[in-house]
């Protein structure tokens, strides 16, 4: 059936040339699908669809007129989206929502709807406009969007949870790897203090006994890595802290004071044994040279970071170096190529009294 004199709506809003109106004419003949409810009537029924809400929805113009448009609900149109429509008419005020209708077929489509009141001069609400726009292909969209989404969120935790695991077992074996290396520094640095004991010649045991601490300070770094969490740092500026008090203790100079002030100076792991025998040759030295004769003193550490550089400062108030055993001893050429080899530069200057080490080299962020 044609819409004939349906349009006498328009003059209850104030359209003077009723079915002459073009704003009349353009809503008849819109794609969009548009009604026109009236809540003055019992349910607020339907009082005028145009041609294109009859289209969408499958129905004629007599099974659409006088029905409240929830004839167009089913199963599946969520409720709590019917409740935002049905308390924005109570409240007379505009909507909008995407709703699942169904049409007279039993097909679905959504429904982007917008009901908007209209009133009259005095404020009152006289009509309730609706407009509507099939979206079904939009919402199939974002539906196979989200899946997707949702599918790849699935197989980023499940690749995180696998990386995770792979790191949990490489640090699991890393620190294993450290730990047999640690017990195995600490079983040579017995078997060779058990043949020390055994020479008589002072010179080759002392040779032996500096061999030792060298092994000692070893056996310290992998006691670190193995205790640590992050198996591709090591925490330069604690370390320094610990391997002084460490050769310190273990010379058994109680007279020998340490001042430490140290920060976070994070290197590669793979740069801490280096670094590490670097450090013990540099207090060793100061612990036999600049304290000998049961001098008492005081060795003084700070480590800091400086831009991209990690700075390690020891200084004694010992009576200085000799510059000739500095440059001819093995510990001094020891630094030297360890320093090569990470990267660092190490200098020695004059303390005023004592002598002062600065060893500079790259960290990590």
């Amino acid at each position: 059936m044609k819409q004939r004199d349906d349009w006498h709506l328009t003059e209850a809003l104030h359209y003077e040339h009723g079915r002459a109106d073009p704003f009349a004419a353009a809503v008849r003949a819109t794609r969009m699908p548009m009604v026109i409810t009236d809540p003055a009537q019992p349910d607020n029924p339907i009082v005028f669809c145009n041609e294109s809400f009859q289209t969408l929805t499958g129905y004629t113009l007599d099974e659409i007129l006088g029905r409240n448009c929830r004839f167009l609900q089913g199963p599946d149109t969520d409720p709590l989206q019917v409740a935002r429509i049905r308390q924005a008419i109570e409240k007379g005020e505009s909507v909008d929502v995407d709703l699942l209708n169904y049409r007279k077929d039993g097909s679905t489509f959504w429904n982007a709807l917008y009901v908007s009141p209209v009133r009259n001069d005095e404020g009152e609400i006289r009509f309730f406009f609706a407009s509507q726009l099939d979206v079904t292909d939009r919402v199939e969209a974002q539906k196979v969007i989200a899946e997707q989404r949702h599918q790849v969120q699935q197989e980023i935790e499940r690749r995180t949870h696998d990386l995770k695991m792979a790191l949990e077992e490489k640090t699991l074996l890393l620190h294993e790897v450290d730990h047999r290396v640690k017990n195995n520094l600490t079983m040579i640095g017995s078997l060779l203090r058990l043949q020390a004991r055994s020479i008589d010649d002072p010179k080759i045991t002392a040779k032996l006994e500096a061999m030792l601490e060298r092994v000692d300070a070893l056996a310290t770094v992998h006691r670190r890595l193995y205790q640590s969490e992050d198996i591709a740092r090591f925490d330069l500026g604690s370390f320094a802290e610990n391997l002084v008090a460490d050769v310190i203790g273990a010379s058994g100079r109680t007279e020998i004071a340490l001042d430490a002030e140290v920060e976070s100076i994070m290197i590669p792991s793979s740069q801490a044994a280096a670094v590490g025998l670097i450090l013990n040759e540099v207090v060793t030295n100061a612990v036999k040279h600049a304290f000998a004769d049961g001098r008492p003193g005081r060795i003084s550490l700070r480590a800091y970071r400086d831009g991209d550089s990690g700075r390690i400062e020891i200084a004694d108030d010992g009576p200085g170096l000799d510059p000739d055993a500095k440059s001819d001893g093995l510990g001094y050429s020891l630094i030297n190529r360890l320093s090569r080899q990470v990267g660092a530069t190490t200098r020695w200057s004059d303390n005023r009294p004592g002598t002062r080490v600065e060893i500079i080299l790259p960290v990590t962020t």
